[in-house]
């Protein structure tokens, strides 16, 4: 039985459009989310619900397309994008990868098809303006993506991909316009957007100044408790031997007495059996006040005696994580990845619309 996965990424590669790539620059591709809203087509109308939903996605990516006995009902255009024309056939046929992939077995909505019309409405402007700007995609870069999606999909030869293919009623030319076009995109958003967008060192610093508090708030840090705890009720005399007790033990552990033999011997916390050991925190999960006391001291360093409503602690700190040294060159390429996804989203939304402002274009999906 050949792997669901091989089959669901044939019917992508073969039947949907080749639509606005979901990848985030310099950090990687990250899937995208056909139920995210895009940006609405210029003076485009609200749809009617799509014709022929046809049955659940459970047989070919035909039927579940919705195709029946009216064939030209199908094949009617649905949009046309600068006498460029989308048919209901396309659009079918996009829809029904989406719910074969995701086993969706309810009827198309009328927002999931707006959302898969608009997006092939954004495909054919940036296809006209990969054409208008000239972008060549050759043959070898061709043959060389097939070769690594074949990789993906993990078809071992050409002769069972093409196998593959034509048991789901795709053709290898079909397949190979697909990945052009999605390369020629790819390539002029890279050269419109992309490579426009940088972030600066100042703007970085700046970003890390305002969100210090946010950013430490995943660091970690190990800790020990010592705590004395009133004897005989809570009256003031028994707070004040406990206090007293408390500065006896600091003074000790100022002079090098071990924190662990003391907690294990005179602490009344849960943790007393471990030497005190608090194990591993992240910042947050201990009270404000307590943390913050915690947190000012030095790793190997020994708190002085501090009055809860528990009694009187005595905290060490053995390590914590901070936006220092290595802590802070990850911090800062995280905050870099950031800008840059931020000023990349408003850059290619901006470039999106100004294609869209000079373009024309006609919905005509709730026509009959």
């Amino acid at each position: 039985m050949r792997p669901r996965l091989a089959v669901a990424g044939l019917l992508a590669l073969g039947l949907s459009g080749c639509a606005l790539p979901g990848w985030v620059p310099f950090v990687g591709k990250k899937p995208e989310d056909p139920k995210a809203k895009p940006a609405p087509a210029a003076a485009t109308p609200r749809p009617a619900p799509l014709r022929a939903p046809g049955p659940a996605p459970g047989g070919t990516p035909s039927e579940a397309a919705g195709r029946g006995p009216d064939e030209h009902v199908s094949d009617r255009v649905v949009a046309v994008v600068n006498n460029d024309a989308i048919t209901l056939s396309e659009l079918q046929e996009a829809v029904a990868v989406y719910r074969y992939e995701n086993r969706d077995r309810t009827a198309p909505t009328d927002e999931l098809v707006h959302q898969f019309l608009t997006r092939m409405i954004d495909n054919r402007l940036q296809l006209q303006e990969a054409e208008r700007e000239k972008v060549i995609v050759d043959d070898i870069e061709v043959e060389e993506e097939l070769a690594d999606r074949m990789k993906r999909l993990k078809v071992p030869t050409r002769e069972e991909f093409d196998k593959l293919l034509r048991e789901q009623g795709i053709t290898m030319d079909a397949v190979k316009k697909r990945i052009r076009d999605s390369l020629r995109v790819q390539r002029l958003i890279n050269r419109k957007v992309r490579l426009r967008v940088s972030v600066t060192e100042p703007e970085i610093i700046a970003y890390l100044d305002a969100n210090r508090q946010k950013l430490e708030t995943g660091l970690a840090y190990h800790a020990r408790n010592l705590l004395l705890v009133p004897e005989g009720g809570d009256s003031d005399a028994a707070w004040e031997a406990a206090r007293i007790t408390a500065d006896l033990l600091y003074t000790q552990l100022v002079h090098g007495a071990d924190f662990v033999e003391l907690a294990r011997k005179h602490s009344r916390d849960a943790s007393a059996k471990d030497g005190g050991d608090l194990g591993s925190l992240k910042r947050g999960e201990l009270a404000q006040d307590v943390e913050s006391r915690i947190l000012a001291l030095e790793p190997g360093e020994t708190s002085k005696p501090y009055r809860s409503a528990l009694g009187w602690h005595i905290f060490k700190l053995e390590s914590k994580e901070s936006l220092e040294g290595e802590g802070l060159e990850r911090a800062k390429a995280q905050i870099r990845d950031i800008l840059l996804r931020q000023k990349y989203e408003l850059r290619l939304d901006a470039w999106l619309k100004e294609i869209k402002q000079r373009a024309v274009i006609e919905v005509r999906l709730d026509q009959p």
